[in-house]
């Protein structure tokens, strides 16, 4: 168990009594669920927190499907037992976790915002009307906003201004880049990490946490997309001067690749899983029309009943579908008329990632330089945990660690920024106006 009555003095003997140190990260996806812990050492030279990875867990996904609860009793056992691996190895018990939100079909609106300030110095006030005013325009009902974030300001026509506050003008003009999803898989995921005795400390898009993990600030400045390719979706992110612009969910993974291989091959989930892992590739290999693997038959009463097939097979069940997943996030990205802002360099992450050749796959169809993304900034990462397949969940520490440094606090305090609100600079009062909204 995470916690109990009975544990509720442990706990309290592990508070710090200071500034927050320990930041926990926890991505539940719908092939597996991933927890890290970090614990902050000090700041680097760029200001930023300096991280190191004390304990990870992972454990298989259950009652979870394309990122939303649909077992809450299988999906809680699967997190608390992640989770539990993480605390053991870290030696600590965790009260607060930030979580990846993937679920409630989000969309992602670009919209620009007028402001008349009649000349007047431009204030908090003025921002928050803005924000506001585009809540307003995106969030239909039965939709709730999860995601909002200034990306660019301008005034009286002059464009690039950071931030707008204490300047003079006439009409302030604000781009922004909200996400709005269904309120209810929401609350789900919470409920279900809440049943594990822990508080969700902050909520943060999949496409963000894996940006801000597997690219380094100079791309996220200059230009480049990613893609976190995991079980039940892809998650497709823009990043342009800094910001998240755009990000949309595909709901195909590396799940549906499994499902073609079990159907193809007519073997079990369980061994069609274990094909992809040990043999899986885009590409065929000069003796991949020679060189046969075994597969285990599904239904077959006698457990020895087998056939063996050439790997040239399990490569073309594998491809069309990784060709599929690439096309339809290329299209997708094409559609929102963001190729002029997305760079020229792909970042691909995730579980599935890591099959054979896909780099090179990508590169072709995207036509973009290509390069596989790894959660980067973080020391002690284990072998195992250094993959593709933690990108969002390094995200999340570095981007807790990164608000606590802004926002000094008790580890025993509430965060100010519990929702996913990310300025271009820190807008005193914007996390305060979001309070309580989701």
């Amino acid at each position: 168990m995470l916690a109990s009555d009975g544990k509720s003095g442990a706990r309290d003997s592990r508070r710090a009594s200071g500034r927050q140190t320990i930041f926990a990260g926890l991505d539940v996806g719908s092939s597996k669920v991933a927890c890290l812990i970090a614990r902050a050492e000090g700041v680097g030279p760029d200001g930023q927190p300096l991280l190191r990875v004390i304990g990870s867990g992972q454990h298989i996904s259950r009652g979870v499907k394309n990122g939303a609860i649909v077992g809450m009793d299988a999906a809680e056992s699967a997190i608390r037992a992640a989770v539990e691996q993480a605390e053991v190895q870290a030696g600590v018990t965790l009260r607060r976790i930030s979580v990846a939100q993937n679920c409630g079909a989000p969309v992602s609106h670009n919209i620009g915002v007028d402001i008349s300030i009649a000349g007047h110095e431009i204030g908090d006030k003025d921002l928050r009307l803005a924000v506001k005013t585009a809540r307003d325009r995106c969030v239909a009902e039965g939709q709730d906003l999860v995601y909002a974030a200034p990306v660019s300001y301008s005034i009286d026509g002059a464009h690039g201004i950071r931030d707008p506050r204490g300047m003079f003008g006439d009409q302030l003009s604000v781009k922004m880049h909200v996400v709005t999803a269904h309120p209810n898989p929401l609350r789900n995921l919470e409920l279900c990490i809440e049943r594990c005795h822990l508080e969700v400390q902050d909520k943060t898009l999949g496409a963000l946490a894996a940006g801000l993990s597997a690219a380094v600030p100079d791309e996220r400045d200059l230009g480049v997309t990613v893609l976190d390719i995991g079980g039940g979706n892809t998650t497709l992110g823009v990043f342009s001067c800094g910001m998240l612009m755009y990000s949309a969910i595909i709901p195909a993974g590396g799940y549906y690749v499994t499902t073609d291989i079990a159907q193809g091959l007519s073997t079990t989930i369980a061994q069609a899983e274990r094909l992809k892992t040990l043999y899986g590739s885009v590409i065929t290999g000069a003796h991949d029309d020679r060189d046969t693997i075994t597969v285990q038959q599904v239904g077959e009463d006698d457990s020895g009943a087998t056939a063996r097939v050439y790997r040239k097979q399990l490569t073309q069940i594998i491809r069309p579908r990784v060709e599929e997943i690439l096309e339809i996030a290329r299209d997708r990205l094409r559609s929102a008329g963001l190729e002029g802002v997305s760079g020229r360099s792909l970042i691909v992450t995730g579980g599935a990632s890591q099959l054979n050749g896909l780099r090179e796959l990508a590169q072709r169809i995207w036509q973009r330089q290509t390069r596989l993304g790894r959660p980067l900034r973080l020391t002690g990462l284990p072998d195992v945990c250094s993959g593709g397949a933690f990108s969002v969940c390094g995200g999340l520490i570095l981007k807790a660690a990164s608000d606590a440094a802004r926002n000094p606090m008790t580890e025993s305090e509430p965060t100010e920024e519990s929702e996913t609100v990310w300025p271009v600079k820190k807008l005193a009062g914007l996390g305060r106006w979001f309070k309580g909204r989701l």
